[in-house]
């Protein structure tokens, strides 16, 4: 890649990062530099919790969805603070978010100010900067259940698609109200049609955008070497809205979804909740050289195929976004042989963006040297490695 190709795709990178009473960290103030940044230390000396925070700074709970009453460090007011300065390609940026003691049981709690100025939803730090991640928890995706899949691909579909939050959230609001009224017995026909008439705007807007993620990124997969470290996946989509939308225009569809749900109410009620809609929908994927379902591959097959996954969709996202995004990669120098270690290392070159990575021994970032800013975590504590 020449030097003004690579220009073009210098995207969004985090120069300073401050905490206060965010985990094991009672105050903390780092600088970094754009590029790869290697965190190497104990277990359990914070290294994820440094990921954690910067995961922030994009919508949601985080990559530990935790509760923020578990993420505000112990002994201190109940609340959390981070501020994040952001360089990019309309200039810098300053972000906060958090929330105050009192309000660090309620899940809505979490405020966002961008350059001092309260910011309208969350939503707004995309416009700043995406952030993806992957983590040890992940490893499991494949052969877990689909609801952690939904959850992988709506982060990815979010990275491309900001509005695809709200509309999960306002899907889902709906859905409760649908599933109490159930539950409760209610036979409100007119307040029935209300919320499943919302229910199906929403969730086909919601099936509609997971089908243009996926297509766009298998097409981003195609482009990886056949014989590559990170083997080709194929990637499809399980669902009624998903598999409708294949074959008649949207608003077709949400008419015969809203049907599907008015006629559904007394199954559904048997159930107690809504048994069909984008909520049930999965995420398939092939491991193609070996033409074997993802979940029937070995671990370290598995591992491969979720970081070239992870890979095409970054590519992805600075090709659509002009936001090339923010990499947190925890643990994975020790999941990759020296082989795939080399290559990850070169492709996040290439890409050009910011990747924190952790592991317990920074030797197996030792190629990068010269390449990346390492750092050490010691329980409270960052500072130069070495």
């Amino acid at each position: 890649m020449t030097a003004d190709a690579k220009q073009l795709r210098q995207q969004s990178y985090i120069s300073k990062l401050t905490l206060t009473n965010f985990r094991n960290y009672a105050a903390l103030s780092l600088e970094f530099a754009p590029g790869a940044v290697v965190l190497s230390g104990d277990n359990g000396a914070g290294k994820t919790n440094l990921l954690e925070a910067i995961s922030f700074l994009t919508p949601g709970r985080g990559l530990r969805r935790a509760p923020y009453a578990d993420v505000a460090r112990e002994g201190g007011d109940g609340g959390f603070a981070l501020h994040a300065r952001i360089e990019g390609p309309e200039g810098q940026v300053e972000i906060g978010t958090g929330v105050s003691g009192g309000d660090a049981a309620g899940e809505g709690g979490r405020r966002v100010r961008i350059n001092g100025a309260p910011a309208r939803s969350a939503e707004d730090m995309l416009e700043w900067l995406r952030v993806v991640w992957l983590t040890p928890a992940m490893d499991g995706l494949f052969p877990g259940p689909a609801a952690d899949r939904r959850r992988f691909l709506d982060r990815l579909v979010l990275a491309i698609d900001p509005g695809h939050g709200q509309r999960a959230l306002d899907y889902e609001k709906a859905m409760r109200g649908r599933n109490r009224l159930l539950t409760e017995g209610s036979r409100d026909g007119a307040w029935f049609d209300a919320i499943e008439t919302q229910m199906a705007e929403t969730g086909v807007a919601i099936a509609a955008a997971r089908v243009e993620l996926v297509r766009l990124l298998a097409a981003m997969i195609d482009k990886l070497p056949g014989s590559g470290p990170f083997p080709q996946a194929d990637i499809s989509l399980a669902g009624d809205l998903e598999g409708a939308l294949g074959g008649a225009p949207a608003v077709d569809v949400e008419e015969r979804y809203r049907a599907t749900l008015a006629n559904g109410r007394e199954r559904d009620r048997a159930a107690g909740r809504t048994l069909d809609g984008p909520h049930r929908s999965d995420l398939i994927v092939r491991h193609r050289p070996k033409s074997m379902p993802a979940e029937l591959c070995s671990t370290g097959e598995q591992k491969a195929l979720l970081v070239g996954i992870v890979l095409s969709h970054a590519r992805l996202t600075g090709e659509m976004s002009g936001l090339t995004p923010i990499l947190l990669l925890d643990e994975i120098a020790a999941h990759l042989d020296a082989g795939r270690r080399a290559a990850l290392f070169s492709i996040l070159e290439e890409l050009n963006c910011q990747a924190f990575m952790t592991g317990t021994d920074a030797a197996l970032f030792s190629s990068l040297e010269g390449r990346a800013q390492f750092l050490t975590v010691d329980h409270g504590s960052v500072g130069p490695t070495g």
